[in-house]
């Protein structure tokens, strides 16, 4: 029988780009569930019976990503933290919920959140980071994502955690940056405090950025050649302000800098002939879309 290829050894190996391929949430609802967990976390683990899927199918309407998360190595807790987070830009923010058994969740009244308000909750006046250990999900969720969070909880304590899947298996190590939204891959355990230090000081370490989860992918990558052209690694550099499609793939980003300029990104959007298995599972190529930077326009607002 022909060996199957682990993704992300596959995925570094061709050199495939880690922009615009973070997953597209805005509003997150985080249940901590010390596992194990299955192929799909929420319906596959041991939370009471049909309180995940009762609670993603109320918060279906608020398009909300319920993950589950636990700590690395730590003892079965009495009662269940909550996390609940915006990352809207200008709308940052994560508060807390703490709840004896994870069913008294479905008790909360979420319809704050569609509004990108809190429920209620403590807030939280740190970062969170979450780092995919899913390995039912994917193998290489696990063999590169545990090793990544005994690192971190070395120099992040109590702000990391576990989670499950949240998109981008063949970029593993994975790491997802409260309450920006902001998506890393192919975090080795040593590069890890890089990047969280990076961006506890408002810094963005783009060698391995993958995007801010509240854009869609075009933007995501018409922010990283932004970035990338005009040196900008700040959190809060750029402001995100429309986009226009101009068809045959071209598509112009606008955005906006505390500085006073504007930048325009003309991007072209296309997609490879041939396909590839994106996870250590898929039995289906796919063909991702690729993007490239045909030109930035800057000026003064």
């Amino acid at each position: 029988m022909r060996e199957r290829v682990r993704c992300a050894p596959a995925a570094q190996s061709r050199n495939e780009p880690l922009f615009a391929t973070a997953s597209k949430v805005r509003r997150w609802i985080l249940v901590e569930e010390p596992g194990p967990w299955g192929q799909d976390a929420v319906h596959d683990s041991r939370l009471p019976p049909g309180v995940g899927l009762a609670l993603k199918a109320r918060t279906a309407a608020l398009r909300a990503r319920v993950l589950l998360i636990r700590r690395h190595r730590a003892p079965v807790p009495a009662t269940r933290t909550c996390f609940v987070a915006c990352t809207q830009p200008g709308r940052n923010w994560v508060e807390r919920l703490t709840v004896d058994n994870a069913a008294d969740l479905l008790a909360v009244d979420w319809n704050p959140l569609g509004r990108d308000e809190p429920v209620g909750g403590t807030p939280v006046d740190h970062p969170l980071y979450l780092v995919c250990t899913n390995g039912r999900h994917d193998p290489c969720c696990a063999e590169y994502g545990r090793p990544l969070v005994h690192v971190l909880n070395r120099v992040a304590g109590d702000r990391v955690w576990e989670s499950s899947h949240f998109g981008g298996d063949r970029f593993a190590g994975n790491l997802v940056c409260l309450p920006h939204g902001l998506y890393f891959g192919h975090v080795a355990p040593e590069q890890g405090p890089q990047v969280v230090a990076a961006y506890e000081r408002g810094l963005i370490d783009l060698r391995h950025y993958r995007g801010r989860s509240c854009y869609a992918f075009v933007v995501q990558a018409a922010e990283f050649f932004v970035r990338t052209h005009q040196a900008l690694r700040g959190v809060d550099d750029l402001g995100f302000v429309r986009r226009r499609n101009l068809g045959d793939g071209r598509v112009l980003v606008t955005f906006t800098s505390p500085a006073g300029r504007w930048f325009v990104a003309d991007v072209q959007v296309s997609h490879p002939p041939e396909g590839r298995l994106l996870t250590c599972r898929a039995t289906s190529p796919l063909r991702p879309p690729q993007y490239r930077l045909l030109g930035i326009e800057a000026g003064p607002v």
